[in-house]
């Protein structure tokens, strides 16, 4: 069922039906209710429109509707329609945070201005909250999530919803994507932030050893088991354990880790006494392992129950407008670790960094940005595109080419200029209201590049 624009609440039949013909005539999504109490139900802190309410309704009148939309969401537009006498009310309800009022009898064109109006209020309030929000993970300390293309928005709004659960998560990713990153954001914006994050490469570690560095092993348990050691599962207990390259643990090892997420404790080796655990899992991988599992290379139950939640990483090529501002971190970065300044990036270079097809992705982008900190302008930008013929720009018109060279150019000087308009404007020298225009076209807000 889509969600009502607006709900249009009023005892008297032949209102609730010239307004809402009025509205859905406008193509507006309306619910007309004869009672504020039937309102109250379909009110809650997801709602996203209007409410257009009589006042003088038998029950619950439209000023106790009003005080206890408030108590839902204070910013939800309310819009009063009054009688003979009401008006004195009405601008009293005003002042408590009503929107607006309508006087009966009222026109069509009132009513649509003032709820055209209303909408446009509801609609900038949740822009605005969403840029808080983003705002506030991509400044909050530690791992952040950068970009603002649509795929690292979708991005980011899935890991917001995910990592506050206390459920184990699968990242999928091509190597260098950031799954690294991605799974320490996860953890730094979980409930478990003030424990352990642990990590392991499966990959990089002998088969011999890893049973032992993941459960650990009571003195003597083995020849050169001298002492007792505490495993990693153990130590991220309260916290995360993040386990890269999953693909790689060896069959025999995957069956006890099936285990573990199963009944949520671990036997040293060497002991029969259980370890109950309290911590949630992270897997990245850069395989297919649906198609692993087929091939009988990964257990087929744990891949399932690996993949209750999955997170797949985009790559950088599939972000291009994501890399003047990912390259000017990086470069900032570099800059405060080798205490050098970040030449100027002439827009040959950019367009360089923005043909190529970053095999290494985010990694092989961050290596560019430290040498060419170290190096200035003897620095290679001759990236080639290694074959590839799946770049974005690859098969687009030169409009829609020149086009995105203008968006990253004005990406890349908000970001140099920290989303000063004024320094902006000077730099690419342009009026004002032009940069704003294009802003503006191309979705580009000046806070996105704040501090």
């Amino acid at each position: 069922m889509t969600t009502p624009q607006i709900l249009l609440i009023d005892d008297d039949a032949a209102i609730r039906r010239s307004a809402g013909q009025t509205l859905e005539l406008e193509d507006y999504h309306v619910c007309a209710l004869d009672s504020a109490d039937k309102a109250m139900a379909l009110l809650d802190e997801h709602f996203t429109g209007i409410v257009i309410t009589d006042i003088n309704m038998p029950g619950t009148t439209g000023l106790e509707l009003l005080e206890r939309i408030r108590t839902i969401d204070r910013d939800i537009p309310v819009i009063l329609i009054t009688g003979f006498g009401d008006i004195s009310m009405a601008v009293s309800a005003i002042r408590n945070g009503a929107y607006d009022f309508i006087e009966k009898p009222f026109s069509s064109d009132l009513l649509l201005d003032v709820v055209h109006r209303a909408l446009e209020k509801r609609a900038l309030t949740l822009d605005n909250r969403r840029l808080r929000q983003e705002l506030q993970a991509q400044s909050a300390p530690g791992p952040r999530i950068i970009g603002s293309s649509t795929a690292v928005q979708e991005l980011r709004r899935l890991v917001q919803t995910v990592a506050s659960s206390p459920a184990d998560i699968l990242l999928m990713g091509e190597t260098g994507s950031g799954k690294d990153l991605m799974a320490r954001y996860i953890h730094e914006h979980s409930p478990r932030r003030e424990q352990n994050f642990v990590a392991i490469n499966c990959g990089g570690m002998p088969e011999s050893l890893i049973e032992s560095e993941l459960f650990g092993h009571e003195k003597g348990a083995f020849t050169d088991a001298r002492e007792k050691r505490i495993g990693k599962f153990e130590y991220a207990n309260g916290g995360t354990l993040f386990l890269d390259e999953i693909e790689s643990m060896p069959i025999s090892l995957q069956i006890k880790l099936l285990r573990v997420l199963e009944e949520r404790a671990i036997e040293r080796l060497g002991s029969n006494h259980l370890i109950p655990l309290d911590l949630r899992i992270i897997a990245a991988t850069k395989a297919d392992l649906r198609a692993l599992a087929d091939a009988g290379e990964f257990r087929e139950d744990l891949y399932y129950r690996l993949n209750v939640v999955r997170i797949d990483i985009p790559p950088l090529r599939a972000r291009p407008e994501d890399i003047p501002l990912l390259f000017q971190h990086f470069a900032l970065l570099a800059s405060a670790l080798f205490e050098r300044e970040i030449p100027p990036l002439s827009a040959e270079r950019l367009h360089m960094l923005m043909s190529h097809l970053w095999p290494g992705n985010v990694r092989e982008l961050r290596n560019l940005a430290e040498r060419y900190v170290l190096l200035g302008e003897a620095c290679s930008f001759d990236l080639g595109n290694n074959g590839d013929t799946h770049h974005p720009a690859i098969g687009q018109g030169l409009a829609a080419r020149v086009d995105q060279f203008e968006k990253t150019l004005l990406q890349t000087e908000l970001a140099r200029h920290g989303g000063s308009i004024k320094h902006t404007q000077e730099s690419l020298q342009l009026p004002r209201k032009t940069l704003y225009d294009k802003m503006k076209k191309h979705g580009l807000d000046k806070k996105d590049y704040k501090g």
